[in-house]
């Protein structure tokens, strides 16, 4: 089992390696040949895998993370067909287009989905949690 110093310190370092991923997609993807498709939907997946990573390194109970992850996700990609001077403004920046997105798809949020379940699924394979490890210490006791 993982302490959870350190299995917050591996989140946030699963998240910064996929933010890396993220911003060398967008940056090199066309040159390496790469699909709109691929680039596209691959940033987004790899953004809901980022939202999912920073959210399981701050909230203790994993049961959660997904779900909340995925509402964070959809709730971001709505909010892009609201529409005000200031964020708009905030959209035509770099960072403003790489969080936020300019443009409403359905399809981002499949891919959010399956970026975050991706995410969920390695976060379960590589960093048991607590809650793996009270399970097995019950059912040892039993």
């Amino acid at each position: 089992m993982a302490s959870a110093p350190r299995r917050r310190l591996a989140l946030l370092g699963a998240a910064a390696l996929v933010i890396l991923a993220g911003l060398s997609l967008r940056a090199g993807g066309y040159r390496l040949g790469l699909s709109f498709f691929a680039v596209k939907y691959g940033g987004s997946l790899l953004w809901g895998s980022m939202v999912y990573f920073l959210i399981a390194a701050f909230l203790p109970r994993r049961g959660r993370v997904a779900g909340l992850a995925l509402a964070l996700a959809v709730a971001v990609e709505f909010s892009r067909l609201v529409h005000t001077p200031a964020f708009d403004a905030f959209r035509l920046t770099t960072a403003g287009a790489l969080l936020l997105g300019r443009v409403f798809s359905l399809w981002n949020i499949l891919a959010y989905a399956i970026g975050i379940g991706l995410a969920a699924l390695l976060d379960r394979a590589l960093l048991p949690g607590q809650e793996e490890s009270r399970q097995s210490a019950i059912t040892s006791q039993g």
